[in-house]
């Protein structure tokens, strides 16, 4: 069975001060030792289980009370430590209900050591939610070398309150968990854990409705903050690697990644700052030397995507904020446009980081058309975005392996994608395919409004391709308004989050402008490709699958598929949704899994990062070079009167 183990006693630094006091270093009475056989209790000791109470808060607050017990969490130290201990009671209660753990708010002294027996005297306090003592007024060591055997926890838990019984006391969790969210790794030093498997977003897997919030409630007891044992921001070194080694970035850690044998204190705090928010933290403990849990290298990275077969490779990438402006006000609204701030890389040198990055994915995703979203929308120039990426990507590879569909150009009108701080764009390989037909731009009010009061989503631009053998595709890429922000309709609380109408009116105006053939060729075969801001089972996914678009990934059977995790849930934003007729055609489709598992703090950017940090979390390869993962799609396209019925 797992127990405590122990390290040496130390010398004495005294500061028993309320938390909103300066803690001072003059000398106070020190902590006296006993031995080990005296009597550490009395008729004036309150047990710990007493003190917390069976609810949330104790009815002891603003008490003076001596309580007894074991140290079995020690976090003593200045500021960003947690400036204190955990003690807990070496017999308990016998009640499930009440905890046998407590914090003791130390300040800036370092008195205690793990298997300490002590008896602490102060003042009970409620601080960030968590029951402790502070104002510490007399501090007794009894014994050392006590052991306290963790209490067994497992994860779902039965109703959000339950982790409250074991707050402040050793628990362990005998069953493998893993990784859903690592992105606040590089900021907080947390991860989140869920028991089975990681959290699916619930519109990922049901429509909006019953089952839907069903699943939402049961993903809510199945998680819990993992935490380091400090309050620091941007930590370093980042503790959580794979195996018990500092985060690199070639020792990362990825969502799905099994934490096993997870031991430690059981809190109830924030991580470092209010956005951190207040909640039950495990701060984990495999050994008293060695804070950090076992993680396990379950799902390894991929030097490329699973073969999608085909004669043609289509893709669609959220490069985020690829802009190659850089500064305060140094941007504009689309060509010459009014000035807004720059999106993306904060200066050059990090922009060389991020670029090396995009050019590294795409090149591995080899398609020979992309879809690109989150590009800075700044003309089609010789400086633009746009040019800039497919200059690298070709200096990558070789001269003239992509080119780029200059809509303005080709629509004559400038700025004909909006005026929005970023737009889409097509990329394609000359040697495979040529454009054909006109250059398509849904740019009308209604669609980029939604039906808004302002607009919201993108312009969608359209081309048709051609092959050599003259088989034509077209493509559409697009990116619908996110979930961030509001708009005038209210979320309705439904799972699918703000802004879903403007969505949902989007999806139906471009699948509407779509069958117009508004590229004019005349041709069936259709791939809408992008980042639609939606989950497979909400309304806008539905409202183009009801309008004869086959959502490939959803259609052949790939259950959880994933692009984007948010607050620890996993689901597609991006999709590819071909039409009846191009979907008999289309041979495989598959999301790359290169940033979405990632910790984010594996990305381009140098702020909140240590020299040493800006050198060991980069590497110029395709993780994390965005937030969502790239989509690619295989086609072998074929004439009309050999093609199998469509699905």
């Amino acid at each position: 069975m797992s127990h405590l183990s122990l390290r040496p006693s130390r010398g004495v630094l005294w500061c028993a001060v309320p938390l909103i006091l300066a803690c001072t270093h003059s000398t106070p009475p020190p902590i006296t030792s006993l031995p080990p056989n005296s009597a550490c209790k009395g008729s004036a000791v309150t047990s710990i289980p007493a003190i917390q109470g069976r609810g949330d808060v104790s009815l002891l607050v603003g008490q003076v009370v001596t309580t007894v017990g074991v140290v079995v969490g020690d976090f003593e130290g200045p500021s960003p430590a947690l400036q204190g201990f955990y003690i807990q009671d070496a017999v308990g209660d016998r009640d499930p209900d009440t905890s046998d753990g407590l914090f003791v708010f130390n300040g800036n002294a370092d008195s205690v050591s793990l298997g300490d027996l002590v008896r602490v005297t102060g003042v009970v306090e409620e601080a960030e939610q968590q029951t402790r003592i502070g104002n510490v007024s007399a501090m007794v060591r009894c014994a050392d070398e006590r052991t306290i055997n963790p209490v067994t926890v497992t994860l779902p838990t039965t109703s959000a309150s339950e982790f409250e019984r074991y707050e402040g006391m050793f628990v362990r969790f005998s069953q493998t968990l893993v990784v859903t969210e690592n992105v606040q790794l590089g900021r907080f030093g947390q991860l989140v854990v869920s028991a089975g498997n990681r959290l699916i977003q619930p519109t990922q897997r049901f429509s909006p409705g019953p089952e839907a919030a069903a699943l939402q409630e049961t993903n809510a007891r199945n998680r819990l903050i993992v935490d380091d044992g400090t309050n620091a921001q941007n930590p370093d070194p980042i503790l959580f690697g794979r195996r018990g080694a500092a985060l690199t970035s070639s020792n990362t850690i990825r969502g799905g990644d099994e934490v096993r044998g997870l031991v430690g204190v059981m809190t109830h705090t924030w991580g470092g700052q209010a956005s951190s928010g207040v909640a039950y933290r495990l701060r984990p403990m495999a050994r008293a030397q060695d804070r950090a849990p076992m993680i396990e290298s379950t799902n390894r990275r991929t030097v490329a995507p699973d073969a999608v077969d085909g004669t043609l490779r289509v893709s669609a990438f959220n490069v985020l904020n690829y802009f190659n402006t850089f500064g305060t006000g140094a941007c504009a609204l689309g060509d010459r446009g009014a000035s807004t701030d720059c999106r993306g890389a904060a200066n050059a040198a990090d922009f060389e980081r991020q670029a090396a990055k995009i050019v590294s994915a795409i090149r591995a995703l080899d398609p020979d058309i992309l879809g690109i979203m989150e590009i800075e929308n700044d003309g089609y120039g010789t400086n633009s975005a746009i040019a800039d990426l497919v200059r690298r990507l070709n200096d990558a590879t070789a001269p003239g392996t992509f080119a780029f569909i200059n809509a303005d150009e080709q629509t004559s009108t400038r700025n004909t994608l909006g005026t929005d701080a970023i737009k889409v764009g097509l990329l394609y390989k000359p040697a495979r395919l040529s454009p054909t037909g006109r250059t398509a731009v849904l740019a009308t009010n209604s669609f980029v409004t939604g039906g808004d009061s302002r607009p919201r989503t993108r312009p969608s631009l359209a081309q048709a391709f051609a092959q050599p053998d003259g088989e034509v595709l077209v493509v559409s890429v697009n990116h619908l308004k996110s979930k961030s922000g509001s708009c005038d309709v209210p979320d309705a609380r439904d799972g699918q989050g703000q802004c879903n109408i403007v969505r949902t009116n989007g999806a139906r105006e471009l699948a509407e402008w779509l069958a117009t053939d508004p590229t004019g060729v005349r041709d069936p075969d259709v791939l809408l490709i992008g980042d639609l801001n939606a989950y497979a089972k909400e309304d806008p996914v539905t409202m183009l699958t009801s309008r004869g678009f086959v959502d490939l990934e959803t259609s052949r059977g790939i259950g959880a598929h994933y692009s984007y995790v948010f607050d620890g849930q996993w689901g597609s934003l991006d999709h590819a949704l071909a039409s009846r007729a191009l979907a008999a055609q289309v041979t495989g489709v598959t999301t790359w899994h290169i940033n979405a598992d990632e910790p984010a703090v594996l990305g381009y950017e140098s702020a909140f990062k240590s020299p040493a940090q800006r050198a060991a979390l980069y590497a110029p390869d395709p993780y994390r070079s965005s937030d969502h993962d790239p989509v690619l799609v295989g086609i072998t396209l074929r004439r009309a009167s050999t093609r199998n019925a469509a699905p």
